[in-house]
């Protein structure tokens, strides 16, 4: 499981022109699924998101995490990641999950989230969305589980 993090100081997600997440200071989340993933990984990434210190403390430095300031966590499914793209000039998409288990998967990490912080806001697994942010740092960081 593949989760790329960015600190954003507002963000969200629309599909078809209406916007279904959306959150202010925290962390926007795509989130990649690939074949050998399961619930296991995505707990143990959930929780690395919800406690990875990337926010300034008082003396600014990155000691704080999306738990200490209570900050959004916006989830955008995002197959893409999965992508291998070591030989050629187009993806290989062969080591991400097939459409029906990642998305069960997704469930389960967006569930979980919403049972372990309370400002949990996310995209529409498969849809075509559009992603809008600001990206406070810039800081961005590639998780894996």
């Amino acid at each position: 499981m593949i989760g790329l993090i960015q600190r954003v100081t507002h963000a969200s997600v629309s599909v078809d022109n209406a916007v279904c997440g959306e959150i202010n200071q925290g962390i926007m989340l795509l989130l990649g699924i690939q074949r050998d993933d399961d619930q296991n990984h995505a707990d143990r990434l959930l929780e690395k998101i919800l406690n990875y210190r990337i926010f300034a403390d008082s003396q600014g430095k990155m000691n704080l995490s999306l738990r200490d300031i209570n900050g959004g966590l916006l989830i955008v499914s995002q197959f893409t990641l999965a992508a291998d793209t070591k030989k050629g000039l187009r993806p290989s998409f062969t080591s991400a999950a097939a459409p029906d288990y990642a998305e069960a998967l997704y469930n389960h990490f967006t569930a979980q989230a919403k049972s372990r912080h309370n400002d949990i806001q996310c995209g529409i697994f498969g849809a075509d969305m559009q992603v809008s942010l600001c990206n406070d740092g810039p800081v961005t960081f590639s998780l894996q589980s």
